[in-house]
């Protein structure tokens, strides 16, 4: 985890404080479980909530322990017992540590998880105002790059809040996925332990037993967790490239609030340059690149091995808390957007209607041309718009075998921009429902 690119709230669940209190309340709840089936005297569970609740674990203390035991759970456990007293003994009975990392792991994700699902509430809320504040803002939409057909700034933002709303429907499956417990003990086969510690444990951290755990709970779980957060940083890219190409220069369609007193460039003071979503870009790609762990850490020998355990360490606070920083970001961009409405209609008219060609082309169709010669005769003529700067009607009403097809009136109507943005209210219902 990196200052510049992480929120308090995000990172406090991956701090070893944090950490070290839940571990502390799974063994609790299990002692809970083991006392009401009567492994356990229930005086013993009593007094580890007691001592154990209120105790400030001392993460200097616990690494001090580990750099003797090597071991990290041993090493809580041992601080742990330093509170305790002697009913410290019945803490960890026919648990392994897998019971504890794994299981906290998972209360940290869906932790995780609710503040992103917050985020993605914030940015669709963003999306939303904007979209319906520019419903009918016609903007040139484009192809490859180069003028396509009309469309409006609005509809641009609808497809944003529509494809957020979707990661927001599998972040919700994800969160479900990732919410499993394990108690199982050694290779997962309740051998000393019982099922009902399990059930106890995981309803009390608001999660459900694990099916087979082996020992640990199946990592094709965390890897479609990661993959899904991986796609989400992926729309975040999306929406960011696209307000990049629309800040460029000769564009300059909408850019990100400069703020008073802001510098683009150390050399150049003219210089407004798109720098939070250029950021965007790179942390999209590195939440991107945590998927590809996730999933090699399937693979586990047997039962169970380690080899995921440094993986996760990593993955599991840089994934969460960058894509967190980057929901923020992404939300705070949209919220100040400026938008340039006669920037769009300059660029628009650059190459003088030849975005009405298809209309055009359809209606020689009509008339009964074929495809192949309307298709010739309309590329002639927008031709002769891209190399020699003509207008695209004149030029249309100037060749004879277009006119020998079409009037005038037919031909001035096909260049009307409220034709391809009589459907918009259809796309905003589709999207945003009838309200």
């Amino acid at each position: 985890m990196i200052s510049r690119y992480s929120r308090p709230e995000m990172v406090a669940i991956w701090s070893p404080e944090t950490k070290f209190r839940i571990w502390f309340e799974i063994e609790a709840h299990a002692c809970d479980a083991l006392a009401a089936i009567g492994v356990i005297p229930k005086s013993a569970a009593e007094t580890i909530w007691e001592k154990g609740g209120s105790a400030t674990f001392d993460v200097a203390r616990i690494d001090e322990i580990e750099a003797v035991t090597k071991h990290d759970v041993i090493a809580f456990l041992t601080h742990l017992a330093e509170f305790v007293g002697p009913d410290s003994r019945f803490i960890h009975q026919g648990m392994t540590s897998s019971d504890v990392l794994d299981t906290c792991f998972s209360v940290q994700l869906v932790r995780a998880t609710d503040l992103l699902l917050a985020d993605i509430d914030k940015l669709l809320e963003a999306l939303k105002r904007r979209a319906f504040e520019h419903k009918d803002t016609v903007t040139i939409g484009r192809s490859h790059g180069i003028h396509a057909e009309p469309t409006t700034f609005g509809v641009k933002l609808a497809q944003a809040y529509a494809e957020f709303d979707r990661n927001k429907t599998r972040l919700l499956e994800a969160r479900d996925e990732i919410a499993t417990c394990a108690i199982s003990g050694a290779v997962g086969t309740f051998a000393n332990i019982d099922p009902r510690v399990e059930e106890h444990v995981a309803a009390a951290m608001g999660l459900k037993p694990e099916p087979v755990s082996t020992q640990v709970i199946p990592r094709d779980r965390h890897a479609m967790y990661f993959a899904i957060l991986g796609v989400i940083a992926s729309s975040i890219e999306r929406l960011s490239i696209e307000v990049r190409h629309l800040q460029r220069t000769e564009v300059l369609e909408a850019e990100e609030f400069f703020s008073p007193g802001q510098k683009g460039s150390s050399a150049m003071p003219h210089k407004r340059n798109p720098v939070l979503t250029e950021n965007l870009t790179g942390l999209a790609r590195m939440v991107r690149s945590y998927a590809l762990p996730a999933m090699e850490n399937v693979a586990l020998w047997h039962e169970r091995d380690i080899s995921h355990s440094s993986v996760e360490r990593m993955i599991g606070p840089d994934a969460t808390v960058t894509l967190d920083f980057a929901l923020a970001r992404m939300t705070s961009v949209i919220d100040k957007l400026l938008v340039y409405p006669e920037n769009m209609m300059k660029n628009m008219n650059k190459f003088r209607g030849l975005v009405h060609s298809q209309r055009v082309l359809l209606a020689l169709t009509q008339a009964g041309v074929s495809r192949e010669d309307a298709y010739r005769l309309v590329q002639r003529n927008a031709m002769r718009v891209w190399e020699e700067g003509k207008d695209f009607l004149e030029e249309l009403l100037a060749d004879q075998e277009v006119r020998a097809a079409l009037s005038e009136a037919d031909l001035r109507e096909k260049f009307d921009l409220g034709y391809h943005t009589k459907h918009v209210d259809t796309i905003f219902r589709r999207v945003f429902g009838e309200a």
